[in-house]
């Protein structure tokens, strides 16, 4: 059974966390050379890869005592929101072009390229902690890759325009805002509990 509640929290947090990340910049740089579609399929099916890593991962953590778990990915959340605030703007990355257009070429070009930059991503990282904290595999999964899909859809297709109308600082900020209260909520639990 898939909770909308965890699905909707787990979307926003992971959303939030991304958009200022590398990979929206790298989406809209291959989505401006060639065919979106092509790109698209490519990055989605290394960001569900990417997911399915992260909620395994976070699947094991249940394994541990409650209290630890709480406390563990409590830390690792304010871990999280000090690199989102402390990190500095990112360059774009240097992407390298297939041969030609063809969909095996791109997506294949896309996938390398998330499946490279992303591996212990911050996102990813999270994912696994949303996963412990939240015993809700599928939830986390869903929100998870349904958050990384809609950003490389708006990275590829209309991050330009977006990067215009909203300061990557400030989505930045709200991420780090959200991160820093899953982090308390979770020492606090760990303490309490």
């Amino acid at each position: 059974m898939i909770s909308l509640t965890v699905t909707a929290v787990v979307f926003g947090v992971v959303f939030l966390a991304e958009l200022p990340d590398k990979t929206a910049l790298a989406g809209l740089v291959l989505g401006t050379r060639y065919r979106a579609s092509y790109v698209f399929a490519g990055v989605a099916a290394a960001f569900a890869l990417h997911v399915a890593l992260a909620v395994a991962a976070g699947s094991v953590l249940t394994l541990l005592p409650q209290q630890i778990v709480q406390a563990l990915t409590g830390v690792l959340f304010l871990g999280g929101a000090a690199v989102l605030l402390l990190r500095k703007g990112e360059d774009e990355e240097e992407v390298r072009k297939p041969e030609n257009q063809s969909f095996w070429k791109v997506s294949g070009a896309g996938f390398m390229l998330i499946l490279v930059a992303e591996f212990g991503d911050l996102t990813q990282i999270m994912t696994a902690n949303l996963a412990a904290r939240y015993d809700d595999p599928l939830s986390v999964g869903l929100g998870a890759v349904l958050a990384l899909w809609a950003v490389a859809g708006l990275g590829i297709v209309g991050g330009k325009a977006l990067m215009k109308k909203v300061p990557l600082r400030l989505i930045t900020q709200i991420a780090a805002l959200v991160m820093l209260a899953l982090g308390v909520g979770s020492l606090w639990e760990a303490v309490t509990g």
